[in-house]
């Protein structure tokens, strides 16, 4: 249970975006559930069917719960879309965001709360360079991911060395200031929050811990590829209103 005397929230609200992902939504909506069931505050769960949203909504609806929620719509619009969709609709006084798939051990959300409130941060990243953090990656996706993590770095000099961890929480203001203004609908989303971030003066931005279990047999590498390919194109746009056109200069 998070310690009270420093529980100084009333709510806290998490996204989970899925696309194709029918078979382990709910699977991943009880994990989640099982671990902010350790707080002692309320909580809400808003999956966003990116996507295909007639059928996870039948399927989310199983869950008698008011606490869990679907929101979403038919045609995929890419994770980013569907992930400011669900922040903009989130109420909690922290927000945040975890991956579906079960790869990422949500109980690792105890923590990062934690820190947010001890370091007065603004937001909170899951990192897996965290020295404590424990991750069982196939080398195919450690290549992608290093290789990345070096072009983001070079391109944007973050102080966060890993920007693409799927878990990530917010306080709502700062959630709002910068989803608000999201352009990115893909996967290379989690860059451009982190440059707004930078924009608007959001400095207090804390690395945490997590634990990634790669549950999937097979990895399409063509599909990866192409994942890779669009992410470059997306943090190229980024890089070019970041550093050359100052369009997030403008934002404040």
């Amino acid at each position: 249970m998070l310690n009270n005397t420093m529980n100084t929230f009333k709510s806290i609200s998490f996204i989970i975006p899925t696309y194709k992902q029918e078979k382990i939504i709910l699977e991943d909506i009880k994990n989640l559930q099982e671990s902010l069931n350790k707080l002692s505050t309320n909580y809400e769960i808003i999956v966003v069917a990116d996507g295909f949203f007639n059928s996870v909504s039948k399927i989310v609806k199983n869950i008698k719960d008011k606490r869990v929620k679907v929101v979403g719509y038919e045609k995929n619009q890419g994770k980013g879309f569907a992930v400011k969709f669900g922040m903009l609709l989130a109420s909690g006084d922290i927000v945040g965001f975890i991956d579906a798939g079960l790869d990422i051990d949500p109980d690792e959300i105890l923590s990062m709360i934690e820190i947010m409130q001890k370091e007065n941060a603004d937001i909170v990243i899951g990192s897996k360079l965290h020295p404590n953090s424990k991750v069982n990656y196939p080398i195919f996706r450690k290549i992608l991911s290093g290789g990345y993590r070096f072009v983001t770095h070079s391109l944007f000099g973050f102080s966060v060395k890993d920007t693409q961890v799927g878990l990530k929480i917010f306080r709502k203001k700062v959630a709002n200031d910068i989803f608000s203004r999201l352009t990115i609908k893909r996967f290379a989303f989690d860059v451009e929050v982190l440059a707004i971030a930078n924009s608007l003066g959001y400095s207090k931005i804390y690395d945490a811990p997590i634990k990634v279990n790669f549950k999937h047999n097979t990895i399409n590498y063509l599909n990866s590829l192409k994942i890779v390919f669009w992410m470059l194109i997306d943090t190229m746009k980024i890089f070019y209103r970041f550093r050359i056109s100052n369009a997030y200069g403008r934002l404040k």
